[in-house]
């Protein structure tokens, strides 16, 4: 090698060193790597935004409990993300001179947040543009929450169309259906979080899953107690006590916190007033092509019209020739499927799903199942599209914040007192 190209070589080698070194020094640039959280570290992790756009560039000095300082700088998307060794209360500060002209924070210059092992803590550094206004007009108001109150419909109707199901072909009122929403979510973040599967791949699993565990629980359950002659009291109080378990499991093998299925932020679009995560516009369309699909299936398929017959006289049917065990485990093992990716794009869209989760929307769901008519599967789509948009109306027209679930019930209690069969349910007589 001639000693003009052995120099060469040597300069390049240096160069790649130097590179090297200067990639390992703390601050020098934005993490490009997501961090995941262990046994051993946390993440912290956030988006600079304000109201205009991401704000890239941007250093953000991170000091740990015990006062050592990392600089970081936001990526192009206004992404950073750090590995914490400590945990604690770690703080985060924008560094004024690096913000772009126009763009400041709101007063918060020193923000704290908690770093906890195995968890990812978001840090929400407030900037705004000059031009920012807190305001909103009436009109952007109600658009961005009945925007909202579709979304939580949609999502809702998943889980009560199942649920509806259920109730029309056996009659049991499954107190245990809103932890296999949680049980969604809880896969989902095992299969892609833990396990770094695709979200495509580990949604579509998850619903494998839990599709599998209704066919496990009508095969080893509740086939066995129908055929006991077991009353419908007494089966619901094994639903309950098949809650209770399931909520006791997610604690035990996940624990108290929120996960997340998807640690990095979502992008968020912006179409006038409204404000929504691309995760949740995927999660929305999802919803719509599903129940359409039931929706056909029970209109138009074999399998529908046979459901359909189970629901309405369930010996009349068996003397059709309808096998009805089949269908009502063909019904669990669709409901709890429909509930599994209820989870997964519950987990999506509110950004997280824990132990409890599903015992916060049981009323809603039996809210909107009752609403629409029991046993009624497009009464109970009907339902929950009204029931999500009455949560997210109601604080537009001045119900405080906490109450808004509350308002769902009144408008539940007063339907039935004017309407007792509910909007799609037959009219029945007592005695």
């Amino acid at each position: 090698m001639s000693p003009r190209a052995s120099g060469g070589v040597k300069l390049l080698l240096v160069a790649l060193v130097a590179g090297l070194a200067w990639s390992l020094v703390p601050g020098a640039h934005a993490v490009p790597t997501l961090c995941m959280p262990s046994d051993t570290t946390a993440c912290l992790g956030g988006t600079l935004r304000t109201d205009e756009g991401v704000v890239p560039d941007v250093e953000i000095k991170v000091t740990s409990p015990s006062g050592e300082e990392t600089v970081l700088t936001t990526n192009e998307q206004g992404k950073w993300n750090l590995a914490a060794e400590e945990e604690g209360p770690w703080t985060l500060e924008v560094d004024q001179e690096t913000l772009p002209d126009g763009v400041a924070t709101t007063g918060e210059d020193v923000i704290t947040v908690q770093a906890r092992y195995g968890a990812t803590t978001p840090g929400l550094i407030p900037v705004r543009t000059e031009s920012y206004s807190s305001e909103r007009s009436f009109g952007e108001y109600l658009a961005q929450s009945t925007v909202n109150g579709l979304r939580l419909g949609l999502l809702l109707a998943l889980a009560a169309v199942g649920l509806s199901l259920i109730y029309g072909t056996t009659r049991l009122s499954s107190f245990s259906h809103a932890e296999q929403v949680t049980l969604g979510g809880m896969v989902a973040y095992g299969l892609v979080n833990v396990g770094g599967m695709n979200l495509w791949v580990g949604g579509a699993l998850t619903v494998l899953v839990c599709a599998a565990t209704g066919w496990t629980q009508d095969r080893l359950m509740w086939q066995p107690l129908r055929r006991r002659g077991l009353g419908l009291t007494q089966m619901m109080i094994v639903t309950i006590g098949l809650s209770l378990a399931m909520q006791y499991c997610f604690q035990y093998f996940v624990g108290a916190r929120t996960v997340r299925v998807v640690q990095d932020n979502p992008d968020v679009l912006e179409l006038g007033p409204i404000t929504l995560t691309y995760q949740s516009l995927a999660a929305m369309g999802i919803s719509v092509v599903v129940l359409a699909a039931v929706g056909y299936g029970l209109l138009r398929t074999r399998v529908g019209r046979a459901t359909r017959a189970v629901s309405d006289n369930p010996a009349l049917a068996a003397a059709s020739g309808i096998d009805v065990d089949k269908v009502i485990r063909l019904v669990w093992v669709v409901a709890t499927g429909l509930a599994g990716l209820s989870g997964i794009m519950y987990a999506l869209v509110t950004n997280g799903i824990k132990w409890d989760s599903g015992m916060q929307i049981l009323l809603l769901l039996f809210a909107a199942v009752t609403l629409g008519g029991l046993g009624t599967a497009f009464g109970a789509l009907l339902g929950a599209l009204i029931i999500g948009m009455v949560v997210e109306l109601s604080p537009v027209f001045g119900m405080p914040g906490d109450f808004k679930y509350a308002t769902a019930m009144l408008i539940l209690i007063l339907l039935l007192l004017v309407r007792p069969q509910g909007l799609l349910g037959k009219a029945e007589r007592v005695g």
